[in-house]
């Protein structure tokens, strides 16, 4: 029998949970269903050695939340008539849909949030909207709280910049696009056109290793820092000659996918038509908890 003080302290959340799972997920329906999950899965926790409740209560929910934003992507991708004919049939018709929306989330923020990447909306909404602070986001979403940050800002521009968003991501994706090209071509002249003066290239331990187990057949020497154009350009010069252009996160990239499966991931930072940061992810780990999505 579940603990009637439990169940008094729930219901003093719902509120705060209804409206976490509503920014979320934009349908009072679906936002219910997050809550009541939410609820079923506290009946099952050992709520005694939960410290802090409502932590607790919002860090499960937006998990749900999050794996409901996945489901709706993936359907999306899957049969875009379908997926869309389950959203407006999933619309609530009640008052409190009105309510929601006239409390701090307006109909046109909602369908700007319908544009993110779910760990975009996860971070936008929890940071902007709730005061959650990078970290505790990061583990919900599996990224650093750098990472998480980098989310949230990029978020926070197309929210901000909705009116110019669709002139924006393709303008990213042809800067993204024309330095692998440059590359696999070994056009030097056209990767230092495309990126910064003061461009930098991160790369994660594993590529560097990779790169170094690598050397004799031809792999470039990878170091965890490049800085500067010239620089940059030299590493990638000639390379890249499998890479496929994708999404990561709603956001242009490219990526190594033999099979369909990213094995390694080059994600571009672009501001004002060039780009000002490279990462190189080869930590399957860290690409496990990428959205990584291939576009040709």
């Amino acid at each position: 029998m579940t603990d009637p003080s439990l169940s008094t302290r729930f219901e003093e959340n719902r509120p705060r949970l209804r409206a976490v799972a509503y920014r979320m997920l934009g349908s009072a329906s679906e936002a219910e269903d997050a809550v009541q999950e939410t609820w079923l899965r506290l009946t099952r926790a050992d709520a005694d050695a939960v410290d802090n409740l409502v932590g607790w209560l919002t860090t499960v929910v937006t998990h749900i939340c999050l794996d409901m934003l996945r489901a709706r992507k993936t359907c999306e991708h899957a049969s875009p008539a379908t997926a869309e004919g389950a959203v407006a049939a999933s619309e609530p018709t009640d008052p409190e849909r009105e309510v929601l929306l006239a409390d701090a989330v307006g109909s046109a923020m909602m369908i700007v949030l319908d544009t993110l990447s779910p760990a975009e909306r996860i971070a936008f909404v929890l940071h902007d909207l709730f005061a959650f602070s990078f970290e505790d986001i990061g583990a919900i979403v599996g990224r650093s709280a750098v990472a998480t940050r980098q989310l949230a800002s990029r978020a926070r521009r197309r929210v901000q910049g909705a009116d110019g968003r669709e002139e924006e991501l393709p303008s990213q994706r042809e800067v993204a696009q024309a330095f692998m090209a440059a590359s696999r071509d070994g056009d030097l002249e056209a990767l230092l056109a495309v990126l910064d003066p003061d461009v930098v290239l991160r790369v994660d331990g594993v590529a560097v290793r990779a790169a170094a187990a690598n050397a004799a057949n031809g792999a470039p020497r990878l170091v965890p820092e490049v800085h500067g154009a010239t620089d940059v350009a030299r590493v990638f010069l000639g390379s890249a000659q499998a890479a496929r252009p994708v999404l990561v996160d709603g956001a242009p990239g490219a990526a190594w996918a033999p099979g369909g499966r990213p094995r390694a991931v080059w994600t571009f930072n672009v501001k004002q038509g060039r780009i000002v940061e490279v990462q190189f992810i080869a930590d399957p780990k860290t690409i496990a908890r990428l959205e990584v999505l291939l576009v040709d």
